[in-house]
């Protein structure tokens, strides 16, 4: 595309002719009353339809699918802490760092829990990992 002018798009005019006052022509409305309690109340009402908490809690809400794989998840972070935390047993040198994060695994699952017989394994996970961390704990004091 070439240009070759700077030439405008139209020719400008002068103002056109006034129209006359009682034609159909462009008005602008009356102005109204003033709004009264009410109407102020209805129209502040509207304004806060949903609030952002509500908002996440539907982007959260997933189906049973989506629940099974984040339990999953959780779990296999759970049984992957533990492998750790038994290999270090073994060596004799299990960490802190492993114990907590253990800890907080478990709490983390712990929220998302309904049945018994999973809850009592949890807290077996969580006594035991408190233990260990009081052993080390101790030890750590001793030396």
């Amino acid at each position: 595309m070439k240009v070759s002018g700077t030439s405008g798009v139209g020719s400008a005019k002068g103002p056109g002719k006034a129209r006359p006052a009682g034609g159909d022509g462009f008005r602008l409305p009356e102005p109204a009353a003033p709004a009264g309690p009410a109407q102020v109340a209805r129209a502040s009402a509207l304004g806060g339809v949903m609030s952002v908490d509500a908002l996440l809690a539907l982007q959260d809400v997933g189906g049973p699918t989506e629940r099974r794989r984040r339990a999953v998840g959780r779990a296999g972070r759970i049984l992957d802490i533990l492998d750790e935390v038994k290999l270090g047993m073994l060596s004799g040198e299990v960490s802190h760092d492993d114990l907590e994060r253990l800890s907080a695994a478990v709490r983390d699952q712990r929220q998302s829990v309904d049945d018994e017989r999973l809850s009592g394994v949890l807290d077996e996970i969580e006594v035991r990992a408190a233990v260990e961390l009081a052993k080390l704990e101790r030890a750590n004091s001793a030396s």
